[in-house]
């Protein structure tokens, strides 16, 4: 088949790959001059098949209440006039019951697993270098409570074949030593080793370039204008050029949807309602200043909900959902205190390693911010829409890059009239 695949973040690109490979012919599209320069540009760096779970969990309500007026909260509600938010919410409310998260996490390790796979059968594949690291990753609790909820979960994972097992203090800190200046904060964690950590866009790039060496168009630059159908099928593709205005048309005999947050508007003129938020998250990648006392396992930190990850020379923060529509903006006040809190947290954890000062005191953190596209139950879109023509492969969450590499072969296949061999409720498969 001729295939478009719009959107060139992880998603995207994993999809081309897997369908080059399969056989079609595949035109790539992004609006910006590369690819995963959006949400995959400086995500938390983590292939977290073990920490796979849901957002949607029966304690999270309250959770979410008792952080309504912080601005620094790990989840931040900013309330829109909006019914797209409302509805969205309505429908998380309803996935925070105790079946829905057992659900829910399944389906998301099943495809995490299987997707951990394809990234390593790429990487023997490809030979593409991205600060790649497979010492596992471990979270960290400060409080009995949330420990205890850790090791719950755990016990769910490890039920379904991956490796998470519960640290107490002096397991976690001869594991990290890194950890050691925090330790009198510490009341335990869990580590799973078979994870993973490395730069997603670095990653991405690579691959797209391969896509291109393999016969794939790349189009950047190109403002998608709208999807046009003829007798209720998905045919065309009308594209602007970002900075000339020229118009141009594709036409194919399939679409692959891989725009994130953005996919929402693309699908809606269709009369295609797409149940995907964008949830803002942030990032700082940070020099090291210490890098022997820095840490070499990838880390949760339950407490504040953000991922820390070394990446070479650097050292990568990023986490945190604020649920505020569209906006992407880095520059206002709470954006700044949102990022400001990543330093003071790095700092607190980690005293002296990296640079944490601002950029008003002389440092120059890289923050970053991105909306990553989410369904109520965390659990992605893959597979053909109600449209023909047009397939899906949106809705990825915070685990975009744990789950892109498996979602893209997942696609291929059914998209040229195969079944994964994986457990996960594909659309149209339900």
């Amino acid at each position: 088949m001729r295939v478009v695949v719009l959107g060139a973040g992880i998603i995207g690109t994993c999809s081309a790959w897997h369908l080059l490979q399969a056989g079609h012919e595949v035109t790539l599209v992004d609006r910006q001059s590369d690819a995963a320069l959006e949400t995959s540009f400086a995500n938390a760096a983590q292939i977290s098949v073990g920490y796979s779970v849901p957002w949607a969990h029966p304690d999270t309500p309250l959770k979410a209440l008792g952080w309504m007026l912080q601005n620094q909260a790990p989840l931040l509600l900013r309330p829109q006039w909006d019914r797209a938010q409302w509805s969205w919410l309505l429908r998380f409310l309803r996935q925070c019951t105790h079946g829905a998260f057992a659900h829910n996490l399944r389906q998301l390790v099943a495809l995490a697993r299987y997707s951990q796979q394809a990234l390593q059968d790429i990487c023997a594949q490809t030979g593409i270098e991205y600060a790649r690291s497979q010492r596992g990753i471990a979270l960290y609790c400060t409080d009995a409570a949330s420990l205890q909820g850790a090791e719950r979960v755990s016990a769910m994972v490890r039920a379904l074949g991956v490796p998470r097992r519960a640290l107490n203090r002096d397991e976690l800190l001869q594991l990290e030593p890194a950890l050691q200046p925090f330790a009198e904060r510490l009341v335990g964690g869990c580590y799973t080793p078979t994870d993973e950590h490395g730069d997603a866009r670095v990653f991405t790039q690579a691959l797209a370039a391969r896509c291109q060496g393999a016969g794939a168009q790349l189009l950047y630059e190109q403002h998608i204008e709208h999807l046009a159908l003829e007798g209720g099928v998905l045919k065309r593709a009308v594209l602007k050029h970002q900075h000339t205005g020229v118009t141009r048309v594709l036409q194919a005999d399939a679409f692959v949807l891989a725009c994130g947050s953005d996919s929402v508007a693309l699908a809606q003129p269709l009369g295609l309602k797409l149940p995907v938020y964008p949830c803002k998250g942030y990032s700082a990648t940070l020099a090291l200043l210490q890098p022997e006392r820095a840490p070499n396992i990838s880390l949760i930190d339950d407490e504040c909900k953000i991922a820390v990850s070394r990446l070479g020379d650097q050292l990568r923060v990023a986490g945190t959902l604020e649920l505020a529509g569209m906006d992407r903006a880095l520059d206002t006040p709470l954006a700044r205190a949102r990022c400001a809190r990543l330093l003071q947290r790095i700092e607190t954890v980690f005293p002296g390693v990296a640079d944490t000062r601002l950029p008003e005191a002389g440092g120059q953190p890289q923050f970053w911010c991105g909306l990553r596209p989410t369904t109520p139950s965390n659990v992605p879109l893959i597979g053909p829409s109600r449209i023909p023509g047009l397939w899906l492969n949106v809705g990825h969450g915070t685990l975009g890059w744990t789950l892109g590499p498996g979602s893209g072969r997942a696609l291929a296949l059914r998209m040229s009239g195969q079944n994964p061999n994986i457990n996960f409720s594909f659309l149209g498969l339900d």
